[in-house]
């Protein structure tokens, strides 16, 4: 069988190997090397606990904001402090922005010439001046012979579905997504002063107390980035989700889902009634189980730690530690070998898949408000209504992102309205003071 090395994976942000054996042109087995060793869990070790939040959001360049506000959800459990509604509804508007950035970036920044055909575009016939000036711009592109990062695409390969016309617009709306992800960043600095790596969510709270006019900023920044989720993105999901409907039938993986959930529910904090709920899905049903930290095992077998690392402990046990232990990385990884930076999580004794999927599955499940709706339109359009299940594949992981976008959309635009009505009646607090405990 053959050996295939991709290294680096550009589909992501971080540093990813990836090395599959391949049989007949079918992976028959893969192993996903993660090539940098972070140590946040060493590093942020005796230094004042009020710090971690900031330091968490060093984790990642795309997603600082949900690393910051986890770590404070954190602390807050641990210092014993809840935070005022009002914070929780500029935590979650601060989210909404930063997954809204995230998942335009993906998809058309990092996902979409998988499937988009950009020199097929030039072939098409522009039926708007708008697309004209777009195929005039990249045929200059084109002719100059430099083409960047477009150089190496798969252009004219017959596993390319869409048609010149679905490929031209595309590629135009990946212009414009270029503009609506630095939006979202912008909106997103309304309330957290800056982003990446926002400043104004504490333990306690919110530092920065929102006025009219800055809900009224992010509300206008905003209203332009959700149109595009609704009116461009997802139309664009749909319309490449025909084409590579076959993708449904490969990439099921594992069968197991999992996630802690995101967006608060303001009144009842209850983490299985968040926008996206927390929950797990194990062996392919269709159904959702409840889960707690203490369900969760980490392992350090194939990982360079020493073996008090994990070996079946618990994230939150008082012994757990991360120490690093590096060996080599193997010419051909085996089945016994050491090959990555990253440990392996089990929930309930079981390999778990966490991400958009995950997340979109078990919203969808566990009927949380909007997620039926959102999914059963997609699936009708895709012309399998009633089958929740062909989403549990490569299609399912392509077109989750842009229907959570629009889920998240729903949220955002109910927790701007609350947030507004709590500012014109004066209502609210914004900030718990709270000292830090002896130990937590």
């Amino acid at each position: 069988m053959a050996r295939v090395v991709v290294d680096p994976m550009t589909r992501l942000e971080g540093h990813l190997r990836i090395e599959v054996e391949v049989d007949n042109g079918v992976v028959k087995d893969a192993w996903a090397t993660t090539t940098l060793f972070r140590g946040f869990e060493i590093f942020i070790k005796d230094r004042d606990p009020r710090d971690v939040w900031h330091i968490a959001q060093r984790i990642c360049g795309v997603c600082p904001t949900s690393h910051g506000i986890c770590a404070t959800q954190g602390l807050e459990e641990s210092f014993g402090v809840t935070p005022p509604d009002n914070a929780v509804l500029v935590r979650n508007l601060m989210e909404v922005a930063q997954y809204l950035h995230s998942h335009v970036l993906w998809f058309y920044g990092l996902n979409a010439f998988d499937y988009v055909d950009v020199i097929s575009g030039l072939s098409a016939k522009a039926n708007t001046p708008a697309l004209k000036a777009v195929q005039e711009r990249l045929q200059a592109f084109v002719d100059s012979g430099q083409l960047g990062f477009l150089a190496n695409g798969y252009w004219g390969h017959p596993g390319m579905l869409l048609t010149p016309e679905q490929n031209l617009e595309l590629s135009a709306h990946y212009l414009q997504a270029l503009d609506i992800q630095a939006k979202a960043a912008r909106a997103l600095a309304v309330f957290g002063g800056k982003f990446p790596h926002h400043m104004s969510t504490p333990p306690g709270g919110v530092t920065a107390i929102p006025t009219l006019q800055d809900i009224v900023n992010y509300e206008t920044i905003m209203k332009e980035v959700s149109d595009f989720v609704i009116n461009v993105m997802v139309p664009d999901t749909l319309a490449a989700g025909a084409a590579y409907i076959d993708l449904t039938k490969i990439g099921a993986g594992v069968g197991n889902f999992f996630t802690w959930g995101v967006l608060e529910d303001v009144k009842s904090r209850d983490p299985y009634k968040r926008s996206l709920p927390r929950g797990a899905i194990f062996g392919g049903k269709l159904a959702v189980e409840k889960v707690s930290p203490a369900d969760a095992m980490e392992y350090v077998k194939h990982s360079w730690y020493t073996p008090e690392s994990g070996e079946g402990k618990n994230p939150g046990d008082v012994d757990a530690t991360t120490q690093p232990e590096f060996t080599s990385m193997p010419d051909k990884v085996g089945p016994d070998d050491k090959y990555t930076w990253t440990k392996t999580t089990q929930i309930k004794n079981k390999q778990m898949e966490v991400g958009t999927l995950a997340r979109m599955l078990v919203a969808y499940l566990s009927k949380a408000p909007g997620a039926t709706k959102i999914v059963d339109d997609a699936l009708a359009a895709l012309g399998a209504a009633g089958k929740p299940e062909i989403l549990v594949s490569a299609l399912g992981r392509l077109a989750t992102k842009p229907l959570e976008a629009a889920l998240i959309v729903q949220k955002m635009e109910a927790d701007m309205a609350m947030l507004k009505e709590n500012i014109v009646a004066g209502k609210g607090e914004w900030f718990i003071p709270n000292d830090v405990p002896k130990s937590g």
